[in-house]
This record gives structure tokens, C-alpha cells and sequence, in this order.
């Protein structure tokens, strides 16, 4: 039981990191197709095996009781899914050590009022390169379901139950009249 609520708690923080990630690198698939280049392999292996792994964290939340039928086998599946994030983080490891914003006491810093306008001129300016922010962000969001791939295949092991197989034993008896 308990582990049957970390396991759903567990899948849903998996949906909360996996849709931004799809979402992040579906628009670069999406840059490239419009410059019409192919997308490079460090976006479209971490792109793929999130878009599957976001299918099969709804399947396997939707159908809970037949996931928890076949715990083994949904364990099996999501330690293949760390191996294929580890790819994807392996072939996006480039973008760790980029420094992704720029601080600089040469700007103007403004804040927006809404409607009425702006407000504020200081002397610093902050400045963030949007592709590089989004390619860490999808990094990061690779390591962390890494570890709650692993997490809910630990939770599996203990969901597993196994159907006790009833026995049935059937006597029979002959009765014989000695008389007639």
C-alpha cells in the first residue's frame, strides 16, 4: 500500500520533469525542421526517450492495477529507461559547464508596470541566452529522472504481488450397500 503511493507520487514528479523536457526540445526539433537541417543527437536522443517515457509514465498510472500485476516487467522497462536517459544526459553533457546569463553593470534594468509602462534605470542589465537556458534546464531535468526512474523501479519490487493460487482438494467417497 505504501509503496503503491510512492510509486504513483513518484510517476507524477516523472509527468511534472518529462513535459517541459519534451516541450523544451520539441522546440528545437522544431528550429531545425523550419531551417530545414537535421536536429543534432545530443536534442533527439533526450528528446525521444522522453516523449516515450511520458507515454509509458501514463500508461502505467492509468492502468495501476495491471502495472502492479506485472511489477517485475515495469521495473524491468523503467531500468531501461534509465540507461536512455543516461544517453541522452551523456550526449547533452556539453551543456553543463556553459554559462548560460550575463550580469553586467553597463544596462539598463527595467521593471514592467503592465499596461502602464516602465519603471527603473540602473546602471546593470541582466541578460539570458534563451537556447542555452533550455538545453540545461532539458540536462537537469534528464539527471532528475534518471533518479526517479530508479526510484520507481525500487517502489515496483515491493508493488509486485502475486495471485495466491488456491488448491483445491477434491475427495471422493463410495458408499456400496452390502445387502442385496
Amino acid at each position: 500500500m505504501i509503496a503503491s503511493l510512492f510509486f504513483i507520487f513518484i510517476r507524477l514528479l516523472q509527468l511534472v520533469t518529462l513535459i517541459p523536457t519534451m516541450g523544451m526540445l520539441a522546440y528545437f526539433v522544431n528550429q531545425f525542421n523550419k531551417a530545414d537541417r537535421l536536429t543534432p543527437a545530443y536534442v533527439l536522443v533526450l528528446f525521444i526517450v522522453s516523449t516515450l517515457a511520458t507515454v509509458w509514465c501514463l500508461l502505467t498510472l492509468l492502468r495501476r492495477k495491471s502495472t502492479r500485476r506485472s511489477a517485475h516487467f515495469v521495473c524491468f522497462v523503467d531500468v531501461l529507461f534509465i540507461g536512455a536517459f543516461i544517453a541522452g544526459v551523456y550526449y547533452l553533457r556539453g551543456i553543463a559547464n556553459a554559462n548560460c546569463s550575463h550580469f553586467s553593470s553597463n544596462g539598463a534594468f527595467y521593471v514592467s508596470l503592465g499596461p502602464d509602462g516602465f519603471s527603473g534605470n540602473s546602471p546593470f542589465s541582466f541578460n539570458i541566452n534563451k537556447e542555452c537556458a533550455m538545453l540545461k534546464a532539458a540536462f537537469a531535468f534528464g539527471i532528475m529522472n534518471c533518479i526517479f526512474f530508479a526510484c520507481s523501479a525500487f517502489f515496483l519490487l515491493f508493488m509486485y504481488r502475486q495471485e495466491k493460487e488456491v488448491v483445491v482438494k477434491e475427495t471422493t467417497y463410495r458408499r456400496s450397500s452390502h445387502g442385496s
